[in-house]
This record gives structure tokens, sequence and C-alpha cells, in this order.
């Protein structure tokens, strides 16, 4: 599937941070994921918003706030497509 050329870099960019242990795994999962949903939304081009999703739907809550870090040093503005920052931190009961 096809990407749009920024989204590619920035998510390109997100991967390279990612230690190397944990790197193939992310880049597959959140790959697929986006690509699904640029599916659902009827689109033949994966956008930020798809790989944004992707990110919050397929990483595990322990690993929120960095992958927020990665996002925002990234380029990638998550708010903007409704994930709140408080998200990123694991709620304690």
């Amino acid at each position: 599937m096809e990407w749009n050329i920024e989204t590619q870099k920035k998510f390109n960019l997100v991967i390279s941070k990612i230690p190397l242990f944990h790197r193939d795994i992310a880049k597959y999962a959140v790959i697929k994921k986006a690509e699904e949903n640029s599916k659902l939304r009827n689109s033949q081009i994966v956008e930020e918003e798809d790989v944004i999703s992707a990110f919050f739907s397929d990483v595990p809550t322990s690993f929120y706030s960095v992958m927020v870090r990665l996002l925002e040093h990234s380029g990638f503005d998550y708010r903007k497509y409704g994930f709140p920052e408080d998200t990123a931190k694991p709620h304690s009961d």
C-alpha cells in the first residue's frame, strides 16, 4: 500500500529510535494496523492519522510515555487526532 511521503518519513524516524530488540516487532505491527486503518477509511494511501491510531492501539500501556515522546520528537501531532496527552500515563487504581 502507498504511504504519504511525510508520514513515511516520520514513521521511519520513530522506528529508528525504538530499541533494536523491539524495532522489527513494532514496525511490523504498526505498518499492518496503519494499513488496515487506511482501508477502513476507504483510502489507498496511509496518512498520519492511520499511523498514530496504530501506535495507540497496538502499543502496550506500559510503553505509552515512551511512545508519546517518540511521536512528538518525530513530528507527529497525536492530539489533533483525539489522543489526549493523559492517555500516555497508565491509570492507577
